[in-house]
């Protein structure tokens, strides 16, 4: 990754936090989006200077557009689109959902993987190739009670991801990674709210947040572009193998 420029959407926690890190460690540049302008400052200040920090809505065509801009300006060019934001409130069974919250939720899952891809698509076809990548999950693919909004916006982005390969593959290298459960701030909101198989797993159970991390450093090598168009997933045994995972 020495000399690429990789942006990052969701970068201020979790896995978005630990792929910046590991993004840096293999030598490349990193554009920092989420909405928290403090956590992305602090995170830009020690990874030094192949880090900026760049505080945007993905939510917000604009904004993230602009965002797409200015990293373009400040390191000269982009290599990698990692569509990573995400939430998962409103954690509520369909009849109880406040449609306000259920909508926002589309918003930043969905939409925001949607605006990351139209953003970034004119830099890279500029530069003559790159690489998108849209964080996935296992709710894309299974109902789960209470998750009406996170498991219909990633299915939507799973066949967005779909969607952008069809259309730009033969020059961009799209895919998505499936991480499975997590140990970040997210399953600690699932926990609490007791809905569902997941909300009981024990906590010794979830990855740490660096597997996912560097499973998106080497989905941008050649060793995944057998993957190319598709969803690699970290349950696969396999794959955890030739990534050197536990």
């Amino acid at each position: 990754m020495q000399g690429q420029v990789v942006a990052i959407t969701g970068a201020s926690r979790g896995i978005g936090q630990e792929a910046a890190r590991a993004f840096v460690a293999t030598g490349a540049s990193v554009a920092l989006l989420a909405r928290d302008g403090a956590a992305l400052e602090t995170l830009a200040q020690s990874l030094g200077t192949q880090a900026l920090a760049l505080p945007c809505d993905v939510s917000e065509a604009a904004s993230l557009a602009q965002a797409l801009a200015r990293t373009q300006r400040h390191f000269g060019r982009l290599d990698v689109m990692i569509n990573n934001a995400g939430v998962i409130d409103p954690i509520a069974r369909i009849e109880a959902a406040d449609p306000a919250a259920w909508g926002r939720a589309l918003d930043i899952n969905l939409k925001g993987v949607f605006h990351g891809m139209q953003a970034a698509l004119p830099i890279l076809r500029a530069q003559g190739g790159g690489t998108v990548i849209t964080l996935s999950s296992g709710a894309a693919h299974r109902p789960l009670e209470g998750w009406s909004a996170y498991c219909a916006a990633k299915a939507g982005a799973a066949m967005l991801t779909r969607a952008l390969h069809e259309e730009e593959g033969h020059w961009l290298r799209v895919l998505s990674l499936s991480p499975g459960t997590v140990a970040t701030d997210m399953q600690r909101t699932i926990r609490a709210s007791g809905l569902n198989a997941v909300s009981r797993i024990d906590w010794a159970e979830h990855i740490p947040a660096d597997w996912p991390a560097r499973a998106l450093v080497w989905m941008c090598s050649p060793a995944a572009d057998r993957w190319r168009g598709q969803e690699i997933s970290l349950r696969d045994a396999a794959i955890r193998r030739e990534l050197g995972l536990a």
